[in-house]
């Protein structure tokens, strides 16, 4: 998920560990390591030059049970003999530390695969991207009443009990909002399954997710022989069926998907993308694992990029951003909202 909410649970999870001890230092540590498996964005620039490769690392190896079991005792270790020196020596253990450090990392990829973009938990025993698809990377929903019970946490010294009261509720409530998109999840898969069938489409699979920071608009797509289907559902629709469903060409045969960087962003995208052919002669690939800010305009996707050939190699040219139009917005409201 973002990263503020990867730093509230950190910090929630540094405090069950060493709360009692270090107070409020506990919070800072646990955020800081709640924060370390996603350098891998940077992490991956130091070790390759071409931008899939980049991209491919990011949620691969550092969100790795491996990688968070050495990072658990090489962390905790290294800061352990950095803070038992002089007043502090003796006031914490080494175990302390493991088990902070241990609690933040580990809740990090396992919380990073509960949205669509997929995490890559057995690496590098597998590349399996995990995704439970069931809540958008940011969802103030889950991490606002989190983020208010940790900063309360902060005005209690560390020896009050209110201080663990305020962090088990705001784990508690992030936690219950969390039960309640993977039931909600449940209700929207059999809503768009259903919506398919009815509307006559033949499909291999689908799959679902919510918009973006929101659990109440969902975004659907069902993949045929030649062609994906994409539609909305609102929890406020008046009738429990998708009613306008887009079908998009997949443009596959535009490249060789037998390449091996190809494959590669067919791993990532979950085998959900379709090309397009640009002026330039350049292809313009739309992950379609994403909704389109604006429902009804198939153009307004928001993971896309150009794919570039370099010799034997093809890459990635971001495409520029810009920033959602007016009219964007209030159709993503207004499709919230339900028809």
């Amino acid at each position: 998920m973002d990263s503020v909410t990867q730093i509230v649970l950190g910090a929630a999870c540094g405090e069950l560990a060493h709360g009692k001890k270090i107070g409020n230092k506990a919070l800072l540590f646990g955020a800081i390591s709640g924060t370390i498996p996603d350098l891998d964005v940077y992490v991956g620039r130091l070790f390759y030059s071409n931008e899939i490769d980049i991209m491919m690392f990011h949620r691969g190896f550092m969100h790795s049970f491996l990688f968070c079991l050495i990072g658990t005792f090489a962390f905790g270790w290294l800061v352990y003999k950095l803070y038992d020196k002089g007043k502090r020596k003796d006031t914490t253990s080494l175990k302390d530390w493991f088990w902070l450090f241990g609690l933040s990392l580990f809740t990090h990829p396992m919380l990073d695969c509960f949205t669509p973009y997929g995490t890559q938990l057995f690496t590098p025993f597998s590349n399996y991207r995990v995704a439970f698809n069931n809540i958008s990377v940011v969802d103030l929903g889950y991490t606002l009443p989190f983020l208010i019970c940790m900063l309360v946490v902060m005005f209690y010294k560390r020896s009050n009990v209110k201080r663990l009261f305020w962090t088990k509720l705001g784990l508690g409530l992030s936690s219950f909002y969390m039960v309640l998109t993977l039931i909600n999840k449940v209700y929207m898969n059999s809503i768009f399954e259903k919506s398919f069938k009815e509307s006559n489409i033949t499909f291999s699979r689908f799959r679902t997710q919510p918009t973006f920071f929101n659990n109440i608009l969902w975004y659907g797509i069902a993949e045929g022989a030649n062609n994906y289907y994409v539609g909305y559902y609102s929890l406020l629709d008046s009738e429990a069926k998708v009613d306008n469903i887009m079908e998009l060409p997949k443009h596959h045969d535009l490249i060789d998907m037998q390449h091996s960087d190809i494959k590669q962003l067919l791993l990532f995208s979950d085998g959900y993308f379709n090309l397009k052919e640009m002026d330039n002669n350049e292809i313009r690939y739309n992950d379609l694992r994403y909704p389109f800010f604006n429902p009804n305009d198939r153009n307004s996707s928001i993971f896309k990029f150009m794919l570039i050939e370099e010799g034997e190699r093809w890459n990635i040219k971001s495409v520029e951003h810009e920033s959602p139009k007016r009219e964007d917005f209030e159709a993503f409201l207004k499709r919230l909202k339900g028809v």
